[in-house]
């Protein structure tokens, strides 16, 4: 089975998290943390930068680690590193999703996450 290593960034501002929505490939329409594909010799918290520029053309600051999820989906297996985030600007410009939201911890259900990333969102509801 192909496996595929990348970086999600659980973008932090006030009491709310950042989601966005694919906007194209099998999963189109699927709610996920943003952040890709970690390229080889490239730690995952050079990844998480780059790809958040490239998603979103901001930059953020990776705060720290969350949890790794790995997980198969039925064409590959996904092992995920997740980060707390923060902005350090606060312009974001979607390059690539169709659509984004910032969920308080009580909204997190309310969007279809992607199988992977609804494993982190569960772990970020049981944090106190």
């Amino acid at each position: 089975m192909k496996k595929i290593e990348v970086v999600a960034a659980i973008i932090r501002k006030d009491d709310k998290i950042f989601a966005t929505q694919r906007g194209y490939g099998d999963f189109k329409d699927g709610w996920e943390f943003p952040g890709g594909k970690v390229e080889p010799g490239e730690t995952p918290e050079a990844a998480l930068k780059r790809e958040i520029r490239e998603e979103l053309s901001t930059e953020i600051s990776v705060d720290s680690f969350v949890c790794t999820v790995d997980y198969d989906y039925p064409q590959f297996h996904l092992t995920m590193h997740c980060y707390y985030c923060s902005l350090l600007d606060d312009a974001l410009h979607l390059n690539e999703h169709e659509a984004a939201r910032w969920l308080t911890k009580e909204q997190l259900d309310s969007v279809d996450w992607l199988p992977a990333d609804l494993e982190v969102v569960e772990k970020i509801e049981k944090e106190e």
